[in-house]
């Protein structure tokens, strides 16, 4: 029995996911491979991921390799309550509302699991924590799992560095075809996108404070300066902040970037990285915006502590007036800013994650007795994919003769 806030959403929901499989040719394939092949028959998988049209796709072309799915929301504001209704209408089984608050959030992702998934894909690592604390019972048939998120697979790294991973785990954010093209290409525009659309101001002109300069900050960061903004990055690791330099743009602490900036865009995946010292030297209209995984970059306690009011100025922007007057907004309540008060990646950029992501559930599928650690994708899984894309893009590319491949020592 799904849980999800009404079926009468479900036309919008429709129509949105078939939008983007429009857009999506090499997930589309696969679903044509599935369907032949049915590498899922007969087995569950749960899925907890942003639950908008993209993801919802996904999970319907899982289904048509023969799964029996289990989806359910990383992000109480991320998932599209439309979306989730129309997933219902696939035999998906969806555990979903916008919103929902943290009790509600975990007892939804508890529900996913409840089906003793053979296999999982994560993001952002809620469920792993549950399967290593009070869901521990629901992971007795796992085969393994993927993970897509830099925050989740810090999570993972950390737990196999104690020897407290209990489970077998692929790795999809490093992957060439995830991190070079959805963390750069897709955070950047959806960033921006959300932002735009939200607030309704220009982005020229603006200093805008770009925190963190991994993929998802270089991609943020170049589209800022495209657009006309003038972009100052904060970094605490020394060959990612000379990158920075390297590329054009202005490196500073954040205590020195505070008063400066008009925007604000934390993309680091740690905590505490905008906080009260911060705030108390900040203009006054700043925009404060957070593209990393989790509420935690910027500090809305700190904020709170500091205000002597805070309202809803316009959906997704809370206000928080400071003693002397100056007004701090914070976009869609410190959560990732591109799906919380967005759409999130463009579809073209989904598909290539999303094409990993379905073929590696396959191979763990066909390989049910891995170690339980963290893998890295197979690099022909990798090389499948950018080759699926580029024939659907129309763009063909040379190939190593004998002699060359033999000079190369490439197989």
């Amino acid at each position: 029995m799904s849980i999800i806030k009404s079926h009468d959403l479900a036309k919008s929901g429709h129509d949105k996911i078939n939008w983007v499989k429009s857009y999506m040719p090499v997930l589309s394939a696969i679903e044509e491979e599935f369907k032949k092949t049915q590498p899922f028959a007969g087995k569950k998988i749960a899925m907890s991921i942003h639950l908008e049209a993209k993801t919802a796709y996904l999970a319907t072309v899982l289904k048509a390799g023969g799964a029996d799915v289990y989806s359910t929301g990383c992000n109480p504001l991320s998932t599209q309550d439309d979306v989730a209704a129309a997933l219902t209408d696939y035999g998906v089984n969806v555990f979903a509302i916008h919103g929902a608050d943290e009790e509600t959030y975990v007892a939804h992702l508890t529900e996913a699991l409840s089906c003793h998934p053979d296999i999982m894909i994560d993001d952002g690592g809620d469920f792993i924590e549950l399967l290593h604390g009070k869901c521990r019972a629901l992971g007795d048939k796992l085969i393994g799992g993927c993970e897509e998120t830099t925050t989740g697979i810090h999570r993972l790294r950390q737990r196999e560095a104690e020897g407290n991973l209990d489970y077998t785990m692929i790795n999809i954010n490093d992957a060439d075809c995830k991190h070079l093209f959805d963390n750069r290409y897709g955070t950047g525009q959806s960033t921006l996108d959300a932002i735009m659309h939200t607030t309704n101001l220009v982005v020229a002109g603006k200093k805008a404070v770009v925190a963190g300069y991994g993929w998802c900050g270089k991609g943020i960061a170049r589209r800022l300066a495209g657009m006309g903004a003038v972009v100052i990055v904060t970094e605490i690791d020394p060959v990612k902040a000379l990158e920075a330099v390297m590329d054009g743009f202005t490196v500073l602490p954040m205590d020195e970037a505070a008063p400066l900036g008009d925007l604000f865009i934390t993309a680091t995946g740690c905590k505490d990285v905008i906080v009260k010292r911060h705030f108390e030297k900040m203009k006054d209209g700043v925009l404060l915006a957070n593209s990393g995984h989790f509420n935690v970059e910027i500090n809305k306690d700190d904020l709170l502590s500091l205000s002597v009011k805070n309202e809803e100025r316009k959906p997704s922007i809370e206000g928080f007036t400071m003693a002397d007057g100056r007004i701090l907004n914070l976009l869609a309540d410190g959560r990732l800013v591109n799906l919380a008060a967005g759409n999130g990646h463009p579809a073209e950029i989904m598909d290539m994650s999303f094409a990993l992501q379905a073929k590696c559930l396959e191979y763990l599928a066909k390989t049910p007795n891995l170690e339980h650690k963290l893998y890295s994708v197979p690099v022909e899984t990798d090389k499948e994919v950018a080759t699926m894309k580029l024939a659907k893009m129309g763009v063909s590319i040379d190939a190593l003769t004998p002699e060359q491949a033999e000079y190369l020592f490439v197989e």
